[in-house]
């Protein structure tokens, strides 16, 4: 992979396919202008208890069915990951074993493991998704591409099942699930592992402004539903291992979580829904009265494939913050659609993607865009980072 490191470049510098740098056409209302082939427009918000969110709409959408994902490829057995120092455990879904070049036979690695695309597509990646299985559960470390037929591939990750180092099978199965932001911000963009075990074991990051001394429901403030406590209990009794997934998906944790996301989606369908000529591409999420992230995608299509698993994250970070009953303003909401000044880094793999990160103040603005078959901006995350 080539690496460039470009210091205090503009983002506007960078015309990136899909979502970059194409002229404002109009004046509709909560419409963001130097975007995409029309504009990205936030709807009016979606709100509930301390969790606001805005859908993006647009009128443009690229065609991404020529991109696999994750949950794809595991579920058809035309993507395998496993650990390294496995192959002979390494094999296609018929059971036929998959030779793995010589520097893959070491030790398993808690940060890499080895993943192999045979299928017919490019796969995409996204930096919080979550593999089960192998040594013990990992996230992915970052946004990125992987072209058909390409060699396996050593890929960065970080554990999110703290206390396991074994397993029946070296290889990883589809988990259908994307960490919530303050464990994603740790992968993202940190890149840290003791970060991301903090952050699955504390549930948030977030410095939340200490609650008034008589604040109460009355008030519009609750205490987390999701506190460190809660967290250290479920660990206890149904995640010993501290297995992000039992932790938050099925334990009593994980049931708070399914009437929240059932409530949200409920919301948020009905806010969608006969919507003409435009499609919702992504969302802005606030906390409280606090914007604090942004996932949006180079089509409608490609934003359904996601919004399942995104929007149990968001809900789950909800959870682990008070729960201060604030909506927040759409034209801070607007201002997470805009390009940031600031530090840029640039990496690519030639013919293959680019991936950078601007990082403004507080913000990190994370894009990933495709070169081939086509150039388009797949992904575009930017966050107000928890520390």
């Amino acid at each position: 992979m080539d690496r460039t490191i470009l210091g205090a470049i503009f983002g506007g510098l960078f015309g990136f396919g899909a979502l970059g740098g194409l002229a404002f056409l109009g004046a509709a209302p909560n419409a963001v202008p130097g975007k995409p082939e029309g504009s990205w427009r936030l709807l009016d918000p979606v709100a509930y208890e301390n969790i606001t969110i805005f859908p993006v709409v647009s009128t443009s959408s690229q065609d991404t069915s020529v991109f696999l994902t994750l949950d794809e490829g595991l579920s058809s057995g035309e993507v395998i990951v496993s650990e390294q120092g496995t192959a002979g455990l390494a094999r296609t879904r018929d059971g036929r074993p998959i030779p793995l070049p010589p520097q893959y036979g070491g030790r398993a690695s808690v940060n890499q493991l080895v993943l192999i695309n045979r299928g017919k597509r490019p796969l995409l990646l996204l930096a919080g998704e979550l593999v089960s299985g192998g040594k013990q559960d990992r996230i992915i470390g970052k946004d990125r591409i992987v072209p058909v037929g390409s060699e396996p591939l050593p890929l960065d990750v970080f554990c999110v099942e703290h206390g396991r180092w074994t397993g029946a099978s070296a290889q990883f199965g589809a988990a259908k699930t994307i960490v919530h932001p303050s464990v994603r911000e740790q992968a993202a963009v940190a890149q840290d592992q003791e970060e991301v075990w903090d952050a699955v074991r504390s549930g948030t990051l977030a410095k939340a402004p200490p609650p008034p001394a008589s604040a109460g429901p009355a008030d519009g403030y609750a205490a987390p539903r999701i506190s460190p406590r809660a967290v250290e209990n479920a660990i206890a009794s149904a995640a010993p291992t501290q297995s992000y997934e039992k932790i938050y998906a099925q334990s009593r944790v994980g049931a708070s979580v399914d009437d929240f996301v059932d409530e949200l989606r409920r919301r948020f369908d009905r806010a969608t829904l006969g919507l003409k000529g435009e499609r919702v591409v992504g969302v802005v999420v606030a906390y409280g009265g606090e914007v604090a992230w942004s996932d949006i995608f180079a089509s409608g299509d490609l934003f359904e494939k996601y919004w399942g698993k995104l929007l149990r994250s968001y809900a789950v970070e909800a959870l682990a913050r008070p729960g201060y009953r604030e909506t927040a303003a759409i034209n801070d909401a607007r201002e997470f659609l805009r390009n940031l000044n600031g530090r840029e880094i640039v990496e690519s793999e030639p013919g293959v993607y680019r991936w950078r990160e601007i990082t403004e103040g507080r913000l990190s603005l994370i894009e990933l865009e495709s070169i081939e078959p086509k150039a388009i901006m797949l992904h575009r995350l930017l966050l107000h980072r928890t520390s």
